[in-house]
């Protein structure tokens, strides 16, 4: 069985600002981190291999030359190999021209059986990229999984709803897009660190190695452009309320009753 795995380096939320002149990520100095739902999807697909041994995992994944470390943390769990498809005319892809790019780098890889992506990454939350590959391939998709279970060849799932989830049955090819509630993800293991740094597990793709139109990349293949981005002013900072239960109660009613609250 072949798996490809689709993830993203993203900034760590916790860490992000934005510069208020220019309206743009500050993205100096912010550690960058796997993405929560890419990494539910990989370890989904590393599962799969515990149980069939000869499963082959590719990660991918689309970024500066830096993205590279998540895919060697991908190896470093339990992955076979990585691909980096990095290059300057990919960049400013909206994710219109990202699925473009990976559906298009998928295609060159050939056969696989499942490909796993992650709901939606932390810093866009759009979910469409891995519904967007499913489209350009022509093959059924499933998203917002939260089981997964292969049995006799055949893929079945829990799509996750506001109320409940639905099961929905499949064979492969198929895309499936993963919600982080679906696993515990692994820690890399030593041997695992070893190999993605020793071995040569990492293969970078640029423009050149695809066969896909320059005006269906980057910029120039990015229909959504994104005007500014800004952090809501503050509204004010809260009071402590300071004194006895009956001391606080009282001065709790007497700034509603100021603000004509009550």
């Amino acid at each position: 069985m072949k798996i490809i795995v689709c993830i993203k380096q993203v900034p760590d939320t916790n860490e992000v600002k934005i510069d208020p002149v220019k309206g743009t990520l500050i993205r100096e100095g912010v550690p960058s981190i796997l993405n929560p739902d890419d990494k539910a999807a990989l370890e989904e697909a590393l599962r799969v291999k515990d149980q069939h041994p000869d499963t082959h995992i590719t990660v991918m994944t689309m970024g500066p030359p830096q993205a590279e470390e998540v895919l060697i943390e991908g190896v470093a769990m339990g992955a076979d190999e990585g691909i980096l498809l990095s290059d300057r005319a990919f960049s400013g892809a909206d994710t219109w021209a990202t699925s473009n790019t990976l559906a298009k780098a998928i295609e060159k890889i050939g056969r696989y059986d499942i490909i796993f992506c992650g709901r939606q990454a932390i810093d866009g939350d759009t979910a469409q990229v891995g519904p967007q590959i499913g489209e350009r391939l022509g093959i059924p998709q499933v998203s917002y999984v939260e089981k997964f279970y292969l049995e006799e060849g055949k893929i079945r799932v829990h799509r996750a709803l506001e109320d409940g989830y639905e099961v929905i049955e499949g064979q492969s090819p198929i895309l499936l897009t993963t919600i982080k509630e679906l696993n515990e993800a692994r820690y890399p293991s030593i041997p695992g660190i070893m190999r993605a740094y020793r071995e040569d597990c990492i293969k970078v793709w640029t423009y050149e190695d695809l066969d896909i139109p320059s005006t269906d990349i980057g910029l120039d293949g990015s229909p959504t452009q994104v005007k500014r981005s800004f952090t809501p002013e503050q509204k004010g900072a809260g009071e402590m309320l300071e004194g006895t239960t009956d001391e606080k109660v009282g001065s709790l009613v007497q700034k509603l009753q100021e603000k004509n609250l009550i």
